[in-house]
């Protein structure tokens, strides 16, 4: 494991490359859904409605060509923080991204997604009963044959994106600053949260316990992977099994 740097130019050069980092990823998020939230509260939050992966162009492929640049986008801002990891002397492998150990992560992600998913299915409900979450509409599964395996690209993507980025490389740079992993655990979970405000209060408080649990499973166990699995399953059903069960579950609109 490399050293925390030992002089105030090699300290500050790693403030700014954080910075750098969130200002074009999960900063730059933050800062949106926070307008969209407060825009939500203007216009009334529990009557606004959000469709998850809405088509973003009438012309199928074209549709297509978009959350494919969405997909690819994600899993560059992840090999983005890998590379500045690994040019300071961080592997993949130190940050828990060696090889997979399929039964161990694999049952890890069960696990993880599970002790996520279900409770915040509930804090969802509560909150639409309480007028604190939009109403989460699903996408269109079967406008065309692409829909379903893209939807479940992209809940890969946004695992590997956020948990290197949020975990990883978040948690890796503020230990390597001196601060403690409490307190970073803190501003990770914190910064999760803040990304997902544009669902209203409850994905963003749902979030942020999803980030205590997920930061603290990777302080205490060095393994990225189960999180990226846990957070790929747990998108795979609000995306794709969600679509498929919707028509039934007609309190939570």
């Amino acid at each position: 494991m490399t050293a925390a740097p030992s002089t105030d130019p090699q300290r500050r050069g790693l403030r700014i490359e954080v910075a750098v980092v969130l200002a074009v990823t999960f900063g730059l998020s933050a800062y949106t859904a926070l307008l969209k939230l407060t825009e939500a509260v203007l216009l009334g939050l529990s009557g606004q409605k959000i469709t998850l992966n809405p088509k973003r162009s009438p012309f199928d492929l074209i549709d297509l060509g978009l959350h494919l640049a969405g997909i690819v986008q994600l899993l560059a801002w992840g090999a983005l923080a890998l590379y500045l990891l690994w040019r300071s002397g961080f592997s993949p492998r130190s940050i828990g991204l060696g090889r997979p150990r399929w039964r161990a992560d694999g049952l890890g992600g069960l696990g993880l997604a599970a002790l996520i998913g279900l409770p915040g299915l509930a804090l969802y409900a509560a909150a639409r009963l309480l007028g604190l979450s939009a109403t989460v509409e699903p996408a269109e599964l079967y406008d065309t044959w692409w829909r379903i395996p893209v939807l479940i690209g992209a809940a890969f993507a946004n695992g590997w994106a956020e948990e290197i980025i949020v975990v990883g490389f978040l948690l890796t740079r503020l230990r390597q600053l001196d601060i403690s992993p409490g307190r970073a655990l803190v501003i990770s979970s914190l910064l999760r949260g803040a990304y997902h405000l544009y669902q209203g209060y409850s994905a963003g408080v749902g979030n942020v316990i999803m980030g205590v649990v997920f930061g603290y499973a990777w302080q205490r166990t060095g393994r990225l992977w189960p999180l990226i699995i846990a957070h790929t399953l747990i998108d795979t059903v609000a995306f794709v099994g969600y679509a498929l069960v919707a028509h039934h579950l007609g309190w939570l609109q």
